[in-house]
């Protein structure tokens, strides 16, 4: 079976709050793995959860950033689409909500079109301005 965790869950298990809500989470997820479910985290749910960790629990950015990744690289969940998991590396420039964008694009296949700098410094990002037209 494959099972998907929300954003609610992965913020108990990263958080641990509410306590009983985090146990419970936890024996569910380690009764998956050890049954050998697919366990699947998507970069929706990555992307919430780093926000709300961030703004309601107070972690801050490459805290909440790292918390993530090493949930996302333990070899316990997948992560959908794989190339989510490159947004969540530390690095300059992009940040994470833009990084999973341009990751969704690219597992896509698509060029990511942007007006940010910062996002237009990713590979395979272009950023459009007057000269473009800004359209299709």
């Amino acid at each position: 079976m494959t099972v998907g965790l929300d954003t609610s869950v992965v913020l108990r298990l990263l958080v641990g709050k509410p306590a009983a809500q985090a146990r419970l989470a936890r024996q569910r997820l380690q009764a998956a793995h050890e049954r050998g479910d697919a366990i699947l985290v998507t970069d929706l749910a990555i992307a919430e959860a780093y926000f709300a960790l961030h703004y309601h629990y107070g972690v801050p950015k490459a805290e909440a950033r790292a918390r993530l990744l090493e949930m996302a690289t333990s070899r316990v969940v997948t992560v959908s689409p794989p190339e989510a998991v490159w947004a969540l590396e530390p690095s300059k420039g992009a940040g994470v909500g833009d990084r999973l964008i341009h990751a969704r694009h690219r597992a896509g296949g698509a060029v990511s079109w942007t007006f940010d700098r910062e996002m237009a410094a990713l590979e395979g990002a272009v950023r459009i301005g007057p000269s473009v037209g800004g359209g299709p």
